[in-house]
């Protein structure tokens, strides 16, 4: 596993908060697709970091959600980039977006980032050493009841041939917990089932750069990542996935079998 000053890494992530802050490039907005946009801001996260995580760490690769990826070499080490995860609650001034980053080594993933910058919350996790916020240790929650959960959810909102998909399952997972909330950033999502502030969370179609941070800050923190078939998830391309506490995406994967909505 490759060696780093995690603090290091923590300052510069942290370092970004004035350009999440400037309201004046969040409106500069280009549209991508339905529902999926960029902003001067994610361009300038993201190529501010591309130079830094390069000066400091020359040999590893670089994956960003605003760069073709194609030359990309997972048998290497590989920083995962999502400059700002939750561009459309940015362009709103919605005030829940983060920037995600996660560092993979010969195909796993070993480090992850996730930093809101309006709660100035810093998540982290490294593979072996534990789950924390602003430094202190964090867990799962403890519940182990589908209908005692509050759960996360995703819309896939780029995705809108898979609305009526989507939306069945989010029903039967409301129907069977007690309620469901939608927060608009997957890396927050995760992070939040990493402290116990929701039990599990459950979305279609995420790209590498949406999860591979939270992935391991979930199961450092004690919990579990699964694509909807049960399996583990595989942050190096998209997936449909279910975290939780260890207990909760359990359930939630076996409901969406037992209706057939997978």
């Amino acid at each position: 596993m490759m060696q780093l000053d995690i603090n290091e890494l923590i300052e510069l992530v942290k370092s970004v908060k004035p350009m999440f802050l400037n309201h004046t490039e969040a409106e500069h907005v280009t549209v991508k697709g339905r529902a999926d946009f960029v902003t001067q801001v994610d361009i300038r996260v993201q190529e501010y970091m591309r130079n830094e995580l390069s000066k400091r760490w020359p040999d590893v690769q670089f994956m960003g959600e605003e760069k073709d990826n194609s030359d990309i070499d997972f048998n290497g080490a590989v920083w995962i980039l999502d400059p700002v995860d939750g561009t459309t609650n940015l362009i709103h001034d919605f005030k829940d977006s983060a920037l995600s980053l996660g560092l993979c080594e010969q195909g796993q993933v070993t480090l992850g980032v996730i930093y809101q910058p309006f709660l100035d919350e810093v998540f982290w996790a490294q593979k072996g050493k534990g789950a924390f916020c602003n430094g202190k240790p964090i867990h799962v929650s403890d519940t182990q009841k589908l209908e005692d959960s509050l759960v996360a959810v995703g819309t896939s909102p780029y995705h809108r041939d898979l609305t009526e998909k989507n939306f069945d399952a989010i029903r039967c997972i409301y129907e069977h917990c007690v309620d469901i909330r939608r927060m608009g950033a997957a890396s927050v999502d995760l992070a939040y089932v990493a402290c116990g502030r929701v039990e599990a969370y459950f979305e279609r179609n995420l790209k590498p750069w949406d999860f591979a941070a939270g992935k391991i800050i979930v199961e450092e923190a004690g919990g579990r990542v699964i694509d909807i078939k049960g399996s583990s998830a595989n942050a190096m391309e998209p997936s449909d996935i279910i975290a939780g506490n260890g207990y909760i995406e359990e359930d939630i994967k076996k409901l969406l079998i037992e209706r057939r909505i997978q």
